[in-house]
């Protein structure tokens, strides 16, 4: 895992979507369990994105609860289950592999002109289409697609 300067951190908080500090409106108790929850769950200093996705199933919380909980305690997310923040960027110089079907990358584009593909909507198209959603992602990530609105909060 890449090391993060100082002036890095600094960079990637001002370019990150700020999160309300409650986006569930948890009472003050649970809002204390989850930071305790977040804590726990952290491997040096990062918590994994489906680490984090477990924890607001285990919890009953959105996801979002969870994502604003890590950035008030200024952790980062890693690991994201569709490759958008992979520290070991593939670089895309080939075309994609089609392994997904033209009727999906039809869909993936339509979706991309109208700035409809979400990582909810990722999710969902990757359950449909029988593909692992890093899969799917990697095939996005070379068709210059961008996924917007994680559900964690993190872009």
């Amino acid at each position: 895992m890449r090391d993060f300067s100082e002036a890095d951190r600094e960079r990637k908080k001002k370019e990150r979507r700020v999160l309300p500090e409650n986006p569930a409106d948890l009472p003050p108790q649970k809002l204390a369990d989850l930071e305790k929850e977040v804590k726990s769950a952290l491997k040096n200093g990062y918590l994994s994105c489906p680490v984090a996705w477990s924890i607001a199933k285990r919890e009953g919380v959105p996801k979002i609860a969870i994502g604003a909980i890590t950035d008030q305690l200024d952790f980062r997310i890693t690991n994201c289950q569709i490759g958008c923040f992979k520290v070991d960027k593939t670089l895309y110089s080939e075309p994609p592999t089609d392994t997904i079907s033209e009727e999906l990358a039809k869909t993936l584009e339509e979706l991309d002109r109208e700035g409809k593909l979400t990582c909810e909507k990722t999710f969902e198209l990757a359950k449909e289409y029988n593909l692992k959603p890093k899969t799917l992602g990697n095939e996005i990530s070379a068709r210059g697609i961008k996924v917007n609105q994680c559900q964690l909060g993190c872009f």
